[in-house]
């Protein structure tokens, strides 16, 4: 068997609070030199040029045309136009595919609709642009087997986020490599089961000190649709992955204080979380993702 490159590249990592150093939800599955695209938060292809540039080649951004969506919520979707059309401004000639849940097909139009004096002038005035690139094929999924290639299999599976429908992915390549992506949710045997011995698990984490300082009905909220980090290390003890990797992390602090070194006191909290992992049994390696990292698999 022929080993093939494979890597995850996080190209965001935060949540939906402005935060300047973790643009919003965006990873890349790289396999053999080509990226898979999960979740486009803001900034997610500046982002990519920005990982090209540090010698990320398959993130060059006209190269980006496979994306995974793992739920609609703004800040793991609120780039969707920037993907759409940057890469098509810098000569992307083939459409973008997407795949996502229910009301992914009709996003991609409405976007579509939203740009039309952009791609009318773009098409028919001075700039000519291809007539491709700016097109989205959009396809809703549902559990099990939605993509392929001579690459790489991708599987996606239903996460608990509330009453939204949401995926977690499964990426496994031709070689047998693995990687996870949990997408937000509330812990789940099906990560532990869909992650067991993988090569990454990247899943999303909350601070557990910090919940206790928010109100009671965002106690409620949190605990149903995140997954604490006391939580996170039992689904971890269960799938026994190679590495595991944190993003989406909720610290239960105002990020837009600028009374206290905000970015001082995230690193506090982050290194707690990974304490709390520890101590609530996990034993694996873990790690704290952030924007830009590149992790092998």
């Amino acid at each position: 068997m022929i080993n093939v490159e494979t890597k995850l590249v996080l190209l965001g990592t935060g949540t939906p609070n402005a935060c300047p150093w973790a643009s919003g939800p965006a990873s890349a599955v790289v396999v053999d030199g080509h990226a898979y695209l999960v979740d486009f938060g803001p900034g997610v292809v500046r982002r990519a040029a920005e990982a090209y540039r540090r010698g990320e080649d398959a993130l060059r951004p006209d190269l980006l045309d496979t994306a995974f969506c793992t739920h609609l919520h703004t800040d793991h979707t609120a780039g969707f136009a920037d993907l759409i059309f940057t890469p098509w401004v810098l000569e992307r000639e083939k459409p973008l595919g997407v795949f996502g849940p229910k009301g992914i097909r009709n996003m991609a139009q409405h976007l579509l609709s939203a740009y039309a004096v952009d791609i009318d002038f773009r098409l028919h005035g001075f700039e000519r642009a291809n007539e491709n690139g700016y097109k989205v094929e959009a396809t809703e999924i549902e559990p099990g087997v939605i993509y392929e290639d001579e690459r790489v299999t991708v599987e996606a599976f239903t996460v608990s986020h509330g009453t939204l429908e949401s995926y977690g992915y499964k990426f496994t390549t031709k070689d047998g490599k693995t990687i996870v992506i949990s997408g937000d949710t509330a812990p789940l045997d099906i990560v532990a089961e869909k992650a067991k011995n993988c090569d990454i698990l990247l899943h999303e984490v909350e601070y557990a000190a910090g919940i206790a300082a928010r109100e009671p009905k965002w106690q409620k909220y949190h605990r149903e649709v995140h997954t604490l980090s006391t939580d996170l290390a039992e689904v971890a003890k269960k799938a026994q992955p190679k590495l595991l990797v944190t993003y989406h992390r909720i610290y239960h602090m105002n990020i837009q204080d600028n009374a206290i070194d905000v970015e001082a006191e995230t690193r506090r909290r982050s290194d707690l979380i990974l304490q709390e992992i520890r101590d609530a049994g996990y034993t694996g390696k873990v790690v704290n993702g952030e924007d830009l990292d590149v992790f092998n698999a």
